[in-house]
């Protein structure tokens, strides 16, 4: 007894089998965790070592080469980015694209080995290397804090009181601070104050540095109990370091004696020769604003795995408990807001199902009666609450594939019940009894339909078998498409025949035994494909004249690898000259905030001043801190406005008189790039940087010269000046002062010698001690004066340098896989694409690569890279899928004709691919590449099943012409219904900029790709099988 025979036999169990299956997919529905994206680990690590007082290239040399080395023993290495810049060495390792999450943890731990093998070989001066391998961590709720009429400091303390609040609500698994000034407390010293007085610097730093420690007094034994001694004396506020006696040294303390004044036995305090400040880091390291005001990050992040939606509603309901109790003033926003986002993205993809199961039940229904549409339409409904279950069990969660990857199946899950009910009524309008009607209509077709569902599954293999950044990404296409196809043939071989005897309804009394086949709709497709087998060669000449000109025509089809993002949001990335001071950087950017918040469609702006924002999107890579960077984050209304919006910023920003790079920029999506155009020009390792710069400004006058080509830069940034006190190795000598003594006393006096510490709670904030406001200008740099070792007077700056100059230097030494490099980057104007503009400017690109020196090479990086390695990383999926597709079909026809037949129809697709996205203007990429593997699948699909049907034919006693002309005329119903379904059920996808080039290329593709399978096919089997037309009556 087959599976169908068995199904009708027990129809109470099948039924009941029915009702498990929709209330367990219900349930199953609502218990999926929910992400706007899938899931997809970003492989990059960062090491950032600080080596204070180092030029770039002394980083470079001594500290970021030996890192490199380092790293690069790994073997799970693909590529090394450095930068070197004064006093900071960062290091950012790629890992290959095959180490997936469940590997990093282990690739990580290696790494971590092997920095801290050469940790103690590092420089005297230089600091731990810090290792963050949470590069792309993602913190998927991000709110910025702002108090009106409050100080900086109590600003803080609430951004600290909320964090504590909101990192323990469930589903959070980590809360950051973004954006607090690092707290200090400044002594400002006049030196020509001490010096009056006899005293040094160095008495303060002593004072300071002994009092606030924390000492072991030991203990005391008092009865028979051991007491522990806690000496008092320590700070209990900043106002107590201003009121310690100052302690001279030994040095200071002889050269009060030998004054003729009583000044050393007189008592001072610290308030009686300094200022005491306590306040923030001066300059600070991040600045953060919210609609122009003053604000805090608070960076929240979601567990792996969890349902960001439901973390999201637990947030806002402990933020909402705590409202009534903050002060009037203190205000919280959202700046990201993951779970909106999610929410808005799935409730937008269940539209789009609901629509999608619409269309095809209404195509269903008036094609074949309701009756048809309640049968087929069941087993669709069935087949996607299967998938649903089975995507709980293997923990798949919602999000753009997984919802994507059901309206791509959609047509062919309801492929298996068009053809059994179909069969069913045709036989029962034959006059076959009912019950062996459906056995049959089941039975004949059920390998050859398994064969193609595994056919039409195997054409998404390749997609899951790439290691590449964007087969991570999709991966789940390929495994919920397979489940929805294994389930719905499974459903079309047990339920459909079940609801077919049930709901069918009898054929016409004195039509039983009449042909089915005698109507319209089959007398005219059965005309044309009699015309095309006998005019074979005319016909195929005609269909490889199509497809050369197609074939030619898809150049004119615009290329892109990923599309952008349909978020509510934009950002917009300033880079001023190397060496501009952050609060100037601030300042400039509060004119951008401004005009921004003019437009109306602007909801809020959110800056962030000296280093990009923490990680709340993932496609998106946060730049690495520098004084000269700005990005404001523009949250809108309307996403359709931010086209025009982004064109309105790149005008107002040309008009600017300030020097800077204003750039606005959508968010991408899926693994996208931060520049597509990146043309990368590297040397030796120690190559001349002037040359490289040459060739970086080469770059950007070539790109300068393209007219489809917009913000061009390059990485390597603009020369800096540094002051230069050119030491005197014989006057320091002389006056006993060495190097240190004066980097001493030029720190001390400009930034703060930290001389101890203040604790206040758990926290400890550095003590600087510094030259006050009037001293500490740079003008009066040769008048400093600095106090050498072992002595008890102070000694000018300019009585041991020869000279202060200025001089130019490279701010920052960029190196790519240890080699010294300049990357030149650009995007392309609104309305064009990479490809587009890469095409306009690769000629020249290549003729500069044609004139480099030995020892120099250029490559090109950026979208280029990505595109390529995403699909080199299809071939190695294509070769196992397109052998078990061939060897499935040879398995089922036992014959090779019937492949070859097959794999010549599969490129005509093309034509209609072609001139679909030629028509629609829709773009060619990754996902697009994705519907047309989709296509082959179901192309490959319906010539099987068409295919078996001319050996039923023939196997039933017909002529070999009539057996192909039968079968076409007995599956073109079929076939025309699955495709019409697939074609009309993926138009909602159409208005999404994500799936709108898949869904162009499915619906033109598989339009044409029908005309394909029920006339091409046909007519190549006659030439193949030389198979002769009769002659006409």
């Amino acid at each position: 007894m087959n599976l169908t025979a068995l199904a009708i036999e027990k129809k109470a169990v099948t039924y009941f089998a029915l009702f498990l299956l929709l209330t367990a997919g219900s349930a199953s529905f609502f218990a999926l965790g929910q992400l706007e994206d899938p899931e997809f680990s970003v492989k990059t690590a960062v090491i950032t070592t600080a080596y204070p007082g180092a030029s770039p290239e002394e980083v470079e040399l001594e500290v970021t080469d030996q890192i490199e080395v380092a790293i690069q023993e790994m073997p799970s290495v693909k590529d090394i980015y450095s930068i070197s810049r004064a006093g900071l060495s960062i290091v950012r390792i790629d890992i290959k694209e095959e180490y997936w999450a469940d590997r990093l943890p282990q690739v990580w731990d290696e790494m971590r080995g092997k920095i801290r093998d050469i940790e103690t070989s590092l420089p005297p001066g230089a600091a731990r290397p810090d290792i963050g391998d949470d590069f792309g961590f993602v913190y998927g709720f991000l709110l910025a804090l702002t108090g009106d009429g409050f100080s900086y400091s109590e600003l803080e303390d609430f951004a600290e009181a909320l964090r504590k609040e909101l990192g323990v609500v469930e589903g959070v698994s980590r809360a950051e601070l973004w954006g607090v000034q690092r707290r200090v407390i400044y002594v400002d010293v006049s030196e020509q104050q001490l010096a009056a007085i006899g005293l040094s610097g160095d008495s303060i730093a002593q004072t300071l540095q002994i009092q606030n420690q924390v000492l072991d007094a030991g203990g005391v034994d008092v009865g028979n109990r051991r007491l522990r001694v806690a000496p008092t004396g320590e700070f209990s506020s900043p106002e107590e370091i201003g009121e310690m006696f100052v302690r001279p040294t030994a040095f200071d303390a002889l050269q009060q004696q030998q004054r003729p004044t009583d000044a050393s036995s007189e008592l001072l305090q610290i308030r009686d020769v300094a200022t005491v400040v306590s306040g923030y880091r001066d300059p600070p390291f991040q600045i953060m604003r919210f609609n122009g005001k003053p604000a805090i990050g608070l960076a929240l992040a979601n567990i792996s795995g969890g349902n960001v939606v439901h973390t999201g509603r637990n947030l806002e309901r402990r933020i909402d408990e705590l409202l009534p109790n903050i002060p009037v003033g203190l205000e919280i926003h959202k700046v990201s807001w993951q779970a909106d986002e999610v929410t808005l993205a799935i409730n937008s993809f269940m539209v789009s199902l609901l629509q999608a199961i619409a269309i095809v039940l209404a195509v269903l229904t008036l094609a074949m009666g309701w009756r048809m549409g309640v049968i087929i339409g069941t087993g669709l409904v069935l087949t996607i609450l299967a998938t649903f279950l089975v995507m709980a069990i293997l923990g798949i969660d919602l999000q753009r594939m997984s919802l994507g990857a059901l309206i791509i199946a959609l047509g062919m899950m309801v492929d298996n019940s068009i053809v059994v009910a179909d069969g069913m009524y045709t036989r029962m309008a034959q006059g076959m009894d009912r019950k062996q009607a459906a056995i049959e209509a089941a039975k004949t077709p059920s390998m050859p339909l398994l064969g193609a569902t595994v056919v039409a599954v195997m054409a998404f293999y390749p997609i899951f078998a790439s290691t590449a950044n964007a087969g991570e990404y999709c991966r789940t296409l390929f495994i919920v498409v397979a489940i929805a196809l294994l389930a719905s043939w499974l459903i079309g071989m047990t339920m459909t025949p079940v609801q077919c005897i049930d709901l069918l309804p009898d054929p016409k009394e004195g039509s039983a035994g009449d042909d089915p086949y005698d109507t319209p709709f089959f007398r005219g497709y059965k005309a044309v494909l009699e015309w095309s087998l006998r005019q074979r060669v005319l016909f195929m000449g005609a269909m490889v004249g199509l497809l050369v000109v197609s074939v030619i025509g898809f150049q004119l089809v615009t290329q892109m690898f990923f599309p952008f993002a349909s978020r509510p949001q934009m950002m917009v990335d300033f880079w001023f000259p190397e060496g501009t001071r952050i609060q100037d950087v601030s300042e400039q950017m509060k004119i951008a905030e401004a005009r921004i918040a003019e437009e109306d469609v602007v909801v809020s702006t959110t800056s962030f001043v000296g280093q990009g924002p923490p990680r709340f999107y993932l496609p998106v890579d946060s730049e690495f801190p520098t004084q000269s960077y700005g990005q404001i984050i523009i949250n809108v209304s309307d996403y359709s406005a931010l086209e025009e919006l982004q064109d309105t910023m790149e005008n107002w920003s040309r008009d600017q008189p300030f020097d800077s790079m204003a750039r606005p920029r959508l968010y991408g999506v899926g693994p996208s790039d931060s520049w597509p155009l990146e043309v990368r020009f590297s040397g030796p390792a120690e190559a001349d940087l002037t040359y490289l710069r040459d060739l970086g400004r080469r770059g950007m006058e070539l790109l300068a010269g393209a007219p489809l080509a917009k913000n061009i830069r390059t990485d390597m940034r603009e020369q800096v000046k540094k002051v230069v006190p050119e030491f005197s190795q014989e006057r320091g000598r002389w006056a006993s002062v060495d190097r240190r003594d004066l980097a001493n006393a030029t720190k001390r006096s400009f930034d703060g010698l930290q001389v101890g510490l203040y604790r206040e709670g758990r926290d400890l904030y550095p003590i600087l001690l510094r030259s006050t406001d009037d001293e500490r200008d740079a003008s009066g740099l040769s008048t400093l004066q600095i106090q050498p070792s072992m002595q008890t007077e102070t000694v000018p700056l300019a009585q041991v340098v020869d000279a202060v100059e200025t001089e130019w230097e490279d701010p920052i030494i960029i190196r790519f896989n240890r080699r010294r490099a300049v990357t030149v980057q650009a995007q392309a104007i609104n309305g064009f694409t990479f490809p587009q503009l890469q095409e306009t400017v690769v000629e020249e690109f290549d003729r500069m690569e044609g004139e480099l020196p030995a020892g120099y090479e250029m490559y090109w990086d950026g979208e280029y890279r990505s595109t390529v390695d995403a699909q080199a990383s299809l071939v190695p999926g294509v070769v196992p899928a397109v052998v078990i597709i061939l060897f499935i079909i040879v398995m089922l026809f036992n014959a090779f004709r019937p492949p070859i037949i097959i794999i010549l129809t599969i490129p005509f697709a093309l034509i209609g691919i072609t001139w679909g996205l030629v028509g629609t203007g829709a773009a060619f990429g990754f996902v697009a590449l994705l519907g047309a593997m989709s296509l082959a699948g179901m192309m490959i699909k319906n010539s099987i099943v068409l295919l078996d049907q001319v050996n039923i034919e023939l196997a039933d006693g017909k002529s070999p012409y009539d057996a192909v002309v039968a079968a076409g005329v007995s599956r073109v119903r079929p076939v025309a219904l699955a495709a019409a379904t697939t074609v009309l059920g993926v138009i909602p996808l159409v208005p999404d900029t994500f799936w709108v080039g898949m869904a162009v290329t499915i619906m033109a593709g598989l339009t044409f790709g029908t005309v394909l399978t029920m006339l091409v096919v046909p007519v190549l089997y006659v030439l193949l099988y030389r198979i002769k037309s009769p002659a006409k009556a």
